[in-house]
């Protein structure tokens, strides 16, 4: 049968996605020793069930629903999803970039604020929490590129405080593009927004090294993901956000820390935290080296992907970051270079990319902007090229400028 539903949270089943062909019997044992007790399958993709089999049409059980809950909606309440929906109505790069740029500056300080209540013993403000974790919602929600793109230009004094902001943006881009529900995707921004506290108390001297860690400062920074749940236990943080504090650097090969989980020892949400965390990581710049290229970051993490990450979470990973993620610098079969400025509609591989410079005549030119999935486009990327290579000292501010 076609799985369209599992009747019930996403908590309650072990499955990053609800929707798929049941055709292994370890997947079916698996639904059978969860608390789900209903599933809605699609006859048009699968089996149906036998003839005589008692069967609810979807109307039928949300009409049971409502009178089981006592009718519909309040005022308030629809006024509040009004709301919500305004705030989340999609909006263009530029336009969305703007506000990111306020996120980025307002998240900032509230991270700086909650390590140092974390430093002084105190517990975290929940509220500001959970308001800069809505904040970010919707701005992922109105353009999933932009935020993301923004928070990955921090310099490195700047790192371990919007390295939280942005694990936050990603973490809910990958939760919206593997369909999880809006409760689950605030879970896991909470989860990407906290992952790191437990830096708090490492020593800045190890924190900010510009060199190789030693042995034992190695094992001081590793002690992080364990503070980090000491701190937030009792703080009313989400169960499964809390322990993707504590599992984020756990690997699907056994080989991580702190508890060298395996394979499904490691939830959903630790899972999704690993590859967030990883990816941005490597494309900030740190104190003791400069970010790669996104592009080739995916690349990187694609030849780790079968040992450290879920593979079918890092698929979807790049599915919302795009194959070649705003910010990488490619080389067009026309001869001309340009940075991706958004991705496309149409394809993974044909996003919008600003062509600034012709190869053939080793000169700059007038920035174009040019969608490679349009009708009509002739163009399309032949290669990802290294920025080391070529060092623009302007290349983040050419997308930055949505022209």
């Amino acid at each position: 049968m076609y799985l369209h539903e599992l009747c019930g949270s996403w908590m309650e089943h072990p499955f990053w996605r609800t929707r798929f062909l049941l055709t292994d019997p370890e997947d079916l044992a698996r639904i059978r020793a969860t608390q789900i007790h209903e599933v809605w399958i699609d006859t048009s993709k699968g089996l149906d069930v036998p003839d005589g089999t008692a069967s609810t049409t979807r109307a039928e059980a949300d009409a049971q629903v409502d009178a089981a809950l006592g009718q519909a909606d309040s005022p308030q309440e629809l006024a509040l999803d009004a709301a919500r929906q305004a705030r989340r109505r999609p909006s263009g790069m530029a336009d969305e970039l703007r506000r990111a740029a306020s996120i980025c500056t307002d998240g900032k300080q509230a991270v700086v604020a909650m390590f140092q209540q974390a430093r002084m013993g105190r517990a975290i403000d929940q509220h500001g929490v959970q308001s800069l974790v809505h904040e970010i919602a919707d701005s992922v929600a109105r353009n999933p590129g932009a935020l993301i793109s923004l928070a990955r230009l921090k310099t490195a004094d700047e790192y371990t405080y919007l390295h939280s902001v942005a694990v936050s943006a990603l973490m809910m881009g990958l939760a919206r593009q593997i369909g999880m529900d809006d409760d689950a995707i605030h879970i896991a921004g909470q989860a990407g927004l906290l992952h790191d506290l437990g830096k708090a108390v490492i020593p800045l001297e190890i924190l900010n090294k510009p060199g190789r860690l030693t042995d034992d400062e190695f094992a001081t920074m590793r002690s992080h993901p364990v503070a980090s749940h000491a701190m937030l236990q009792d703080s009313g943080v989400h169960p499964l956000a809390l322990d993707a504090c504590l599992h984020h650097h756990e690997k699907m090969d056994g080989t991580g820390y702190p508890h060298g989980l395996k394979g499904d020892q490691i939830k959903v949400l630790a899972r999704m935290a690993a590859i967030c965390d990883v990816y941005d990581a490597i494309t900030s710049d740190r104190p003791y080296k400069n970010g790669w290229d996104p592009s080739e970051s995916l690349r990187r993490m694609a030849e780790w992907s079968h040992d450290h990450f879920d593979n079918r979470l890092f698929q979807a990973f790049v599915k919302t970051m795009g194959i070649y993620p705003v910010g990488s610098l490619v080389r067009l079969a026309s001869g001309r270079l340009g940075v991706v400025t958004q991705q496309g509609s149409s394809a993974l591989t044909a996003p919008h990319v600003k062509v600034f410079f012709s190869t053939k005549s080793d000169l700059r030119i007038p920035p174009e902007t040019i969608a490679l999935g349009a009708p009509g486009c002739s163009d399309r990327i032949a290669v990802r090229e290294d920025p080391r290579r070529w060092n623009f000292p302007d290349l983040a501010q050419l997308w930055l400028e949505q022209t």
